[in-house]
């Protein structure tokens, strides 16, 4: 019951380069558990912002009245990556000693926000259920810890998917849990959901 409302959050997106440039953002009202409408959208331009500073923007809703004042930075991805297979990032053993060195426990309290990160290769997935009237899917993979979100390309037409990616996270919670979730792709729509799994770190 506000119409002005203040969230005070934060999140989290790892941008990549060669991904979407624009942050999409939309605005919702709920009147109850089932009816929600849509109060308006804006759009950021990432590669316009200027980098490693805080810019407070003010956005005024498309064919909405109001605005939404944010602050976003962008900053350089750091213990985030996707990679192939083939090029795992610890697959080098001088690199596999560079980790050990820093996480030896000497080093626990040097930086008590680097709890350590975790590394997960998603190899394929077997069996799937069939979304689409052909008998087949459009299967994705994505996988969250905390506020991280981080997803495989589709691989169409098969219930029988190899991705072959290295996703890295860092950890900033011990407690947290892993959870993957596999994705069919619809086009326009929003993806069917097909199966999913969570994964307590405290287990790994």
């Amino acid at each position: 019951k506000s119409a002005n409302p203040q969230w005070r959050e934060q999140f989290d997106f790892h941008y990549f380069s060669d991904r979407k440039d624009m942050l999409d953002i939309e605005v919702w009202r709920k009147d109850n558990r089932k009816h929600e409408e849509l109060l308006g959208t804006c759009h950021v331009d990432i590669t316009a912002l200027p980098t490693k500073q805080t810019n407070c923007l003010e956005l005024p809703l498309e064919k909405h009245p109001g605005s939404l004042l944010m602050l976003i930075a962008v900053a350089p991805c750091t213990g985030v990556s996707i990679s192939d297979l083939c090029v795992c990032p610890l697959g080098d053993p001088s690199e596999r000693q560079q980790i050990s060195q820093r996480y030896c426990i000497k080093n626990s309290f040097r930086d008590i926000k680097d709890i350590g990160f975790l590394q997960v290769k998603v190899l394929k997935a077997v069996d799937l259920m069939a979304a689409d009237f052909s008998g087949k899917s459009d299967p994705f993979c994505v996988l969250e810890l905390g506020n991280d979100m981080l997803q495989t390309h589709t691989v169409y037409k098969n219930l029988n998917p190899e991705w072959n990616k290295v996703f890295t996270f860092p950890i900033k919670d011990i407690h947290d849990v892993l959870e993957v979730t596999v994705f069919d792709e619809d086009g326009d729509k929003p993806p069917d959901f097909l199966g999913k799994v969570a994964i307590p770190l405290l287990s790994v």
